[in-house]
């Protein structure tokens, strides 16, 4: 029996306990336009997410989310940002914690604790060159009631995976994932990718975190295309205009396009003003 805490801390092993290591890995999301060669529509949005190519063993010439341990030395909230900068060039980014993946197989060197971290931004605003072994991989998303499938792909490669979903607690609706098909994406990272994006369509009916991905400027069309793509559904006018309207305000400023008529731009009301 131990009369102090110094006294046990003095006699603490841990090699008592079985050990593992930290990981993050970090999803970044951007909402981009497909230049439209008809001037009068707006251009096509789609999803992007970030991706770098593994350049060592395991899953060495696969994709993955930017990630990497944490050094023992080093506060977990910091570790994102590190790592994101190293990974990708990326800088100055804020990151929010998505969730925690333990499942006891999920890496093959040992067992690996990640805490996912996500972020949406404008690629378009990003200042910061991408390193080589970074890229932008268009999403395509399609659910059904029992899967979800993904085709990521930048142009010249293209990645596919299928997850299966069944529902975990039918009173918040959540469901949890399990990967189903996967060629070219390493780790559980699939997984990862899901739930970021289930995540934000669930924050965007009650947050305002889709202004991340907005230009300073914007239509109200280019908004709602937004919205679209996020909630992977049309939306109409009116109700469109019912979600926005406390979150925005019109400007002075028009967007001219030939053959457009002259559109009102709006601002996100509580960005920060010069």
């Amino acid at each position: 029996m131990y009369k102090t805490e110094e006294e046990f801390l003095k006699a603490y092993n841990p090699n008592d306990y079985d050990r593992f290591s930290i990981t993050t890995d970090i999803l970044i999301l951007s909402v981009s336009s497909e230049e439209e060669s008809n001037y009068r529509k707006l251009s096509k949005k789609y999803y992007s997410v970030l991706l770098v190519k593994r350049d060592d063993y395991p899953f060495k010439d696969k994709w993955c989310l930017p990630g990497g341990f944490v050094r023992i030395d080093e506060d977990i909230e910091d570790a994102p940002k590190r790592i994101l900068k190293d990974e990708t060039n990326l800088k100055d980014i804020y990151l929010e914690q998505l969730y925690t993946y333990g499942e006891p197989n999920r890496d093959p060197r040992m067992r690996i604790i990640s805490t996912s971290y996500m972020a949406l931004v404008d690629k378009a605003r990003l200042n910061d060159k991408l390193s080589p072994n970074a890229s932008w991989f268009n999403v395509n998303y399609l659910e059904d009631d029992k899967t979800i499938d993904v085709t990521l792909d930048n142009g010249e490669e293209t990645i596919h995976f299928t997850i299966g979903k069944t529902l975990k607690e039918l009173t918040t609706d959540r469901y949890k994932f399990k990967v189903l098909k996967n060629d070219k994406l390493a780790f559980d990272h699939p997984l990862v990718i899901t739930s970021g994006i289930c995540r934000l369509r669930n924050k965007i009916s009650y947050t305002d975190i889709v202004f991340n991905m907005m230009p300073e400027y914007f239509t109200l069309g280019e908004l709602q295309q937004v919205y679209e793509v996020i909630l992977g559904k049309k939306l109409l006018d009116p109700a469109f205009r019912r979600i926005i309207a406390d979150k925005v305000e019109k400007t002075n400023k028009v967007k001219q396009g030939g053959g457009h008529r002259p559109s009102a731009l709006f601002r996100y009301k509580n960005a920060k003003k010069n």
